[in-house]
C-alpha cells in the first residue's frame, strides 16, 4: 500500500512516504538507508525517487505513524450535556443529531451568519472544498475561514498585488541550488523544514550565495554567507533600504523595468527616502552589512527572495513582502528562469488550503467571491442560484474575535485548527470560545480546542484516507488510504455529507440538472467535482486527475486540460495581470502595531522548533518528539539576562498588554540583547500566544504574531517561613 501526501517538507504528515502493514514487511526486506520508524501498526519508508524532497523526512514525518495508536487518538465522538458539564462518549447518530440541530437552532434564531465555519490548512484539497460548499449551500453563511488566514496570506495578497497570481513558489524547489543569491527573509528551514536545507546547501557549492534575514542566528542563519540581524518589525526598512542602494550603486536592470513592469518610478522615490544611515537606525543592520547584501543581490546574474513568516506575521506584512518583491523586479530577477519571489508555506497544505473556499473572500479555483462571473460559474458546478451564495465573511481572527457576542457567530464548526493555542491574544480568543451556544470540534487528538467543545467528532488522518494536498511549488500530489481507521472515525467528508442531509441538503444532485455531485464521501468524486469548480480559475486543476497525479508525481497547476503539460514555471512569457506586466510597490516603513515602551521595553517574537510543530496538538503526544522538545521556553541574550538577573534555566515571566507566560530562560548570543524569543508550540502558562498582538494587516487581516512588547522578570520562589 502506496502513500503520496504532504507537502515537500517538514510537515506532521509524513509526505511521499509507503506505508505498509507491519506483518507485511518483513525486516530482512528493509533497505539500511530506509531508517524506518517503527510504530504498530505501519512503519514509514522514505521514496528517495520523489522529486520534491527525495526521500527525506524530517523527525515528525517519521514519528506520524505513532498518532495511529488507539491510545493517542480519538475513537468515537464525545458529547457535553450541559455547559460547563464533563465530555461523555456517543454515538455518530446521537453526535450529528445534536450538531445538526443547534445549527439549524441558531440560524432560525438568529440568521445564517450566526452560524460560522472556521477550517484548516492541514485540511485535503477535498475536505478544504466541501467545507466551503457545505458553509455557502447548506449553511448559507458568509463566516467561514480558517487558520491559514495566520500563515501565508500577506504573502499571498502581495503576490496577487504585483503579479496577479498567487502561488508559494513560482518555480520547483529544485530550482533554489542553480540561482546566483539566494535572500532568506524570516524562515528557518532548518528546523522547520528541514528536507529543503539540502537545497541551501547545494546552491552555495554549485557558488551561489546565500543571504538570511533573522532576528535570531539560527541553525539557517548558520548555513549563510551573510546574516542581517534587523530588530523585528525592521523587514520593510530593510528591504527599501537595500532597494535604495541598488537604485544608487546603477544595479537596476532599466530593460526589464521598462519592458516587463509598472509602477517604478513611484517605488523609486519610495526606496529614495529610505537612506543607508536611516535604515540602520530602524533595523540596526549596520550599514556596511546593507551594502554587501545588496552588492551580492544586484550583481548576482540570478537571485531569489524566499520569504517566511519572520517579515509576514505583521501588521505591515503585505507591504514587507511587496517591498521584497520591489527588490527582485529592480534587478529583474523575475519571471526569468532561477530568479523570483516564492514564500514558504507553513502548513502540511498551505497552498491548496486556500485555493478552493475555505477563505472568507474566495471561491473554489481561487476566485473572488465578488466576482460576478466567479459566482455564476460556481453556483452551475452547485446547483444553486448564483444570488444565494453569500458575500465575503470575516477574516480569521475577526471572526473568532466575534464569537458569541451580539452580530457575530454563536455556532461553529471547527475543523482542523487548535486557536485556543494558536490564535493570537489566545487567552481572550478561550473566552470567546467558551462564550459560544455551540461548539462542534471535527479532530483526530482531543486538543486544547477540542476540550472546550460541545460536541467533538473524530476523524480519519493522514494513512486512513485518499486525497490530494498542493504543495509551496503548486504542484499537486496525491496520498492513498493505507489502513482502516478504528471503527468509530470517519472522514470530515462523511461527516458533512451526514450534517447536510440532516439540514435538508441531500448527498445527491442538489438541483435538478446541476453539475454537482452534492457532498460525495469519496475523495475522488470529491476531487472531480473541485477540477470541475476550478476550471477557469487562477488555480486551475481542470486536467488534473487521480491518476495523472500518480503516473507523473504530482502535476503543476495551473493545468487547464488533460492534455496541457502543467506549469511548474509561472511568469516566464508575461505575467498574470491584465497588461502582462509585474507592478512595483510604492511602500514605505511604519512603526509595528506596538512598539517597546517603557512599561513593555522589549521585542517579542516567536516561533517553531525542530520537533514540534504548529499548535502541538499532534506533536506534543509523540513520545520521541516530546523528548527531544519537551517544553516552552524564553530565549534571551546574555546581556539582558545579566541586567534582569535571570540565570539559565530559570523561570521567567514575560508579561505583555494581553496576557503573561512563563517558562525557563535560555540564555544564548544567538539572539538580539533588545528581543526575547518563545516558540508557540504549547498551552498552559507557557503559551506564547497569551502575549501575542492581534492588530491586524489591512489588506490581508494578518495578525502581528511576531512582534509584541513585553516586559520579562524573573520569577522568585516563595520561601516558606
Amino acid at each position: 500500500m502506496r502513500l503520496s501526501a504532504g507537502p515537500a517538507a517538514g510537515t506532521a504528515s509524513p509526505p511521499t512516504a509507503e506505508v505498509l502493514p507491519v506483518e507485511a514487511l518483513p525486516a530482512e526486506a528493509l533497505p539500511v538507508e530506509a531508517r524506518p520508524v517503527k510504530v504498530l501498526p505501519v512503519e514509514v519508508l522514505e521514496r528517495p525517487d520523489f522529486p520534491v524532497n527525495r526521500g527525506a523526512l524530517c523527525g515528525k514525518g517519521r514519528s506520524a505513524p505513532a498518532l495511529l495508536a488507539r491510545d493517542v487518538r480519538l475513537t468515537g465522538p464525545l458529547l457535553r450535556d450541559r455547559p460547563g458539564g464533563p465530555l461523555r462518549s456517543a454515538g455518530w447518530p446521537e453526535a450529528l443529531d445534536r450538531v445538526a440541530a443547534g445549527l439549524a437552532r441558531t440560524r432560525a434564531e438568529h440568521g445564517p451568519d450566526a452560524v460560522g465555519v472556521f477550517g484548516g490548512g492541514g485540511l485535503t484539497n477535498e475536505k478544504a472544498y466541501l467545507l466551503g460548499k457545505f458553509a455557502r449551500v447548506v449553511l448559507g453563511t458568509a463566516n467561514i475561514d480558517y487558520n491559514g488566514r495566520f500563515c501565508m496570506s500577506s504573502a499571498a495578497a502581495a503576490h496577487r498585488r504585483a503579479f496577479g497570481l498567487d502561488r508559494g513558489l513560482p518555480f520547483p524547489l529544485a530550482d533554489i541550488p542553480h540561482t546566483g543569491c539566494l535572500i532568506l527573509v524570516g524562515a528557518n528551514p532548518a528546523e522547520t523544514m528541514p528536507p529543503a536545507v539540502r537545497y541551501l546547501r547545494e546552491l552555495r557549492e554549485n557558488g551561489g550565495t546565500l543571504i538570511v534575514v533573522d532576528p535570531r542566528r539560527t541553525r539557517t542563519a548558520e548555513l549563510a554567507d551573510l546574516h542581517l540581524q534587523p530588530r523585528p518589525g525592521g523587514d520593510l526598512a530593510l528591504a527599501l533600504g537595500l532597494l535604495h542602494l541598488v537604485i544608487a550603486d546603477g544595479l537596476v536592470d532599466e530593460e526589464f523595468v521598462a519592458g516587463r513592469t509598472t509602477g517604478f518610478e513611484r517605488a523609486r522615490e519610495s526606496a529614495m527616502a529610505h537612506w543607508p544611515d536611516r535604515v540602520e537606525r530602524i533595523t540596526g543592520v549596520p550599514v556596511h552589512r546593507l551594502r554587501e547584501a545588496a552588492r551580492l543581490f544586484g550583481e548576482a546574474e540570478t537571485g531569489m527572495v524566499l520569504t517566511a513568516r519572520g517579515p509576514e506575521q505583521h501588521s505591515k506584512g503585505t507591504d514587507t513582502v511587496g517591498a521584497w518583491i520591489d527588490l527582485c523586479l529592480a534587478t529583474g530577477k523575475a519571471g526569468r528562469p532561477y530568479s523570483g519571489y516564492g514564500c514558504l508555506t507553513g502548513q502540511g497544505n498551505g497552498q491548496g488550503g486556500r485555493e478552493h473556499g475555505q477563505k472568507a473572500d474566495q471561491l473554489p479555483g481561487y476566485r473572488s467571491i465578488e466576482d460576478p462571473a466567479a459566482r455564476e460559474h460556481i453556483a452551475a458546478v452547485w446547483g444553486v442560484p448564483a444570488e444565494s451564495i453569500p458575500g465575503p465573511g470575516k477574516s480569521a481572527y475577526e471572526l473568532l474575535d466575534g464569537l458569541g457576542r451580539p452580530g457575530g457567530v454563536r455556532a461553529l464548526l471547527l475543523a482542523g485548527s487548535n486557536p485556543a493555542v494558536s490564535a493570537p491574544n489566545a487567552g481572550h480568543v478561550t473566552e470567546r470560545l467558551r462564550a459560544l451556544e455551540l461548539l462542534v470540534v471535527a479532530d483526530l487528538v482531543l486538543s486544547e480546542t477540542a476540550r472546550l467543545a460541545d460536541v467533538v467528532l473524530p476523524v480519519t488522518q493522514w494513512a486512513e484516507e485518499d486525497g490530494t494536498t498542493t504543495n509551496l511549488e503548486g504542484r499537486v500530489i496525491l496520498r492513498r488510504r493505507a489502513l482502516d481507521p478504528p471503527e468509530g472515525v470517519r472522514s470530515e467528508l462523511w461527516v458533512l455529507r451526514e450534517l447536510a442531509a440532516r439540514l435538508g441538503v441531500p448527498a445527491g444532485r442538489p438541483a435538478e440538472g446541476a453539475a454537482a455531485d452534492g457532498f460525495p464521501v469519496e475523495p475522488e468524486r470529491a476531487f472531480d467535482e473541485l477540477r470541475r469548480a476550478s476550471a477557469g480559475g487562477d488555480a486551475d486543476y481542470a486536467g488534473v486527475s487521480y491518476a495523472r497525479i500518480a503516473a507523473e508525481d504530482g502535476v503543476f497547476w495551473p493545468c487547464p486540460s488533460a492534455d496541457h503539460p502543467g506549469t511548474p514555471r509561472l511568469f516566464l512569457d508575461r505575467f498574470a495581470t491584465p497588461d502582462g506586466r509585474a507592478r512595483f510597490a510604492a511602500v514605505t516603513h511604519r512603526p509595528a502595531g506596538e512598539e517597546p515602551d517603557e512599561a513593555y521595553p522589549l521585542y517579542l517574537t516567536t516561533g517553531r522548533v525542530l520537533a514540534q510543530y504548529q499548535s502541538g496538538a499532534q506533536t506534543r503526544r509523540v513520545a520521541e518528539l516530546n523528548a527531544a522538545a519537551p517544553g516552552p521556553f524564553v530565549e534571551l541574550h546574555p546581556r539582558l539576562a545579566e541586567r534582569l538577573g535571570i540565570a539559565d534555566g530559570q523561570s521567567v515571566a514575560v508579561t505583555s498588554r494581553r496576557g503573561r507566560a512563563v517558562a525557563p530562560a535560555r540564555v544564548t548570543d544567538a539572539i538580539r540583547p533588545d528581543t526575547v524569543f518563545m516558540p508557540f508550540h504549547w498551552s498552559g502558562a507557557g503559551r506564547a500566544n497569551s502575549l501575542t498582538n492581534p492588530a491586524l494587516d489591512p489588506v490581508s487581516r494578518m495578525p502581528e504574531f511576531k512582534l509584541c512588547a513585553v516586559r520579562v522578570e524573573p520569577v522568585r520562589k516563595e520561601v516558606t517561613p
